[in-house]
């Protein structure tokens, strides 16, 4: 058996930094220094490689920047999620940094000595308001120390996972912005194959129109109050699965209840979060088969009349996102998106040959996306296999 030992006695840990009060003040960003946060922990594999945030020089003088392969491990909101920062970095009190002493240990080695242990980590942070995992709390966990050099080929294994899904998640990324980027270079500046020979009447280049999204829908309605039965065959999407443009059926739960035939999603339908602040107006759309699937309450969906339109209208919605997120009534926590003010909004349409065009031209971008995306799906099967059997000595490197 290895040696075990905590976190501390491995290196430097401490919590992030972020004094400042109020935290949104505008003084602390907008800088040249990357400011991570816990989502962006979550969203990383092995490394974060992006981030949506900045710190002025403000924001840097009440945080600290974190060199380059820091472990972050968030503590609320995610709990235990970890990644390493690709880049140097702050980060808020929300996030515990590790720092290795790489005579003691390799950092990969201990990334994934965490991903072993998360779920039991969540359970000891349950508290009666919200979830947190203290620095107390995380050092109670001890960690098996093999030699340096077996941690170091453990790391190599099993980090070469993270790394090709890493790739795959950068080839995603890529194919989906050219498909947006068509959309507004066709779209949104008109610069569609054949403009130069279209007049333009009154600024809509002719035959063109602006027409409410329920012109192109066979559907537009909410989803089900689903039975859910871990044990059944039926799927249930609910809002956790939509982000960032894409759909992650890993939150979707199993349920028993028997679902009309036209609340079963199908492929090209695209799915709208409806409810609750923070995750409305979300947008993804069904991109291949999924057998026996709905939604919850919380999700509409909208189905397009045809094949021909299935790509241009899937991106036209996702543009739209930040539009629905503001069209949201109701209070704070209880905001609703309604289907008619789905329904009610205007796009600018193109003659079908062209809606047409498009759909033939990203469609085969979206399906490279799904085989890339299975990919990434199989590599961290993989690698969840391999994982514990390494990290317990069952597996010989």
């Amino acid at each position: 058996m290895w040696p075990e030992v905590p976190l501390d006695q491995l290196g430097h840990v401490s919590r992030g930094k972020s004094r400042h009060r109020p935290r949104n003040d505008s003084i602390l960003y907008g800088g040249p220094y990357p400011f991570i946060q816990t989502a962006e922990v979550k969203a990383a594999d092995l490394r974060i490689t992006a981030h949506n945030q900045t710190y002025s020089e403000a924001g840097l003088a009440q945080s600290r920047l974190w060199p380059k392969d820091t472990l972050c491990i968030t503590i609320a909101a995610n709990i235990a999620d970890t990644a390493l920062l690709s880049y140097p970095a702050c980060f808020p009190d929300s996030i515990i940094g590790f720092i290795a002493d790489e005579q003691k240990c390799d950092v990969r080695f201990v990334k994934y000595f965490f991903n072993t242990v998360q779920e039991r980590m969540k359970m000891v942070s349950q508290g009666a308001t919200q979830d947190n995992l203290s620095q107390d709390k995380l050092l109670r966990f001890s960690i098996p120390c093999p030699p340096v050099e077996v941690q170091r080929e453990i790391g190599d294994i099993l980090s070469t996972y993270g790394d090709l899904i890493e790739n795959n998640r950068r080839r995603i990324a890529l194919l989906e912005e050219s498909a947006r980027l068509l959309y507004r270079e066709w779209f949104v500046k008109l610069r569609f194959p054949g403009h130069e020979l279209v007049k333009v009447l009154d600024g809509l280049p002719e035959g063109w129109e602006l027409k409410p999204i329920t012109d192109f829908v066979t559907l537009l309605s909410r989803g089900i109050t689903p039975k859910y039965d871990d044990l059944a065959k039926g799927l249930v999407i609910n809002q956790k699965c939509i982000r960032e443009g894409r759909l992650n059926l890993a939150p979707a739960r199993r349920q028993s209840k028997e679902v009309k035939q036209d609340k079963l999603v199908q492929l090209g339908d695209i799915l709208i979060n409806s409810t609750g602040a923070g995750t409305l107006g979300r947008v993804a759309q069904i991109r291949e088969e999924i057998a026996d699937c709905t939604v919850d309450t919380h999700v509409t969906i909208v189905r397009p009349k045809s094949v021909e339109t299935m790509g241009f209208l899937g991106v036209a919605l996702l543009e739209l996102a930040p539009t629905f997120e503001s069209m949201g009534r109701g209070a704070t926590n209880q905001l609703e998106l309604g289907r008619a003010d789905i329904g009610a909004v205007q796009l600018l349409t193109p003659p079908n040959p062209l809606q047409a065009e498009f759909h033939n031209i990203v469609w085969p971008i979206f399906e490279q996306v799904n085989v890339l995306v299975n990919a990434n799906n199989l590599l961290a099967e993989a690698r969840d296999a391999l994982l514990p059997k390494l990290m317990s000595d069952q597996l010989a490197v």
